[in-house]
């Protein structure tokens, strides 16, 4: 078995290839704080992407198995000049979600692979009316509460589903990756 650190750091940089822009996952400028985070994710990333998996399954479950498109998904730190929890990359194949995990309470991480996996279903980055449809159906399917976008203009409607389901930041996102968290 090989040192968390080296674990860590080489599942980085594969998340790096899958991602829309390597730079969008976090390298961190500091050695020491490097070494710590990729020990960590060496140490526990298998069982956080586990339970993002799970998710991901629970997603899957509400479409016939027909529909279901191919995703992989990945939790890995977002770096913090993006400002966002997570992203799907629709132009690999299979498709891939990551989820910054820091960035959000545990008990929010499903919303989060809801909001990334109807952007995979629909293989499309935008927050318009096809985005309400499925993230509705997702959330009903789950026991979320909908988006409800009566008399919303598009404008208003993009806004609203940017975030949607709504989850709560962290104030300090690396703290998770740090073992903090």
């Amino acid at each position: 078995m090989s040192d968390p650190l080296v674990r860590g750091s080489d599942y980085l940089n594969a998340v790096r290839q899958i991602a829309i822009d390597p730079s969008t996952i976090w390298s961190g400028e500091d050695i020491i704080e490097r070494i710590r985070i990729c020990t960590w994710i060496g140490e526990h990333i298998e069982t956080i992407n586990q339970e993002l998996r799970e998710y991901l399954e629970a997603c899957h479950q509400c479409f016939p198995a027909s529909e279901r498109r191919e995703i992989l998904i990945f939790a890995a730190p977002i770096a913090p000049e993006y400002g966002i929890d997570a992203l799907c990359n629709i132009l690999v194949d299979p498709m891939a979600i990551v989820i910054d995990v820091g960035r959000t309470a545990p008990q929010d991480w499903l919303s989060i692979v809801v909001h990334e996996y109807a952007h995979a279903y629909l293989r499309s980055p935008g927050h318009d009316a096809r985005l309400l449809e499925v993230l509705t159906h997702l959330c009903l399917g789950l026991g979320l509460e909908p988006p409800n976008a009566t008399g919303m203009d598009e404008r208003g409607m993009d806004q609203m589903l940017r975030n949607w389901p709504h989850c709560d930041a962290t104030p300090e996102p690396l703290a998770f990756w740090r073992g903090n968290g």
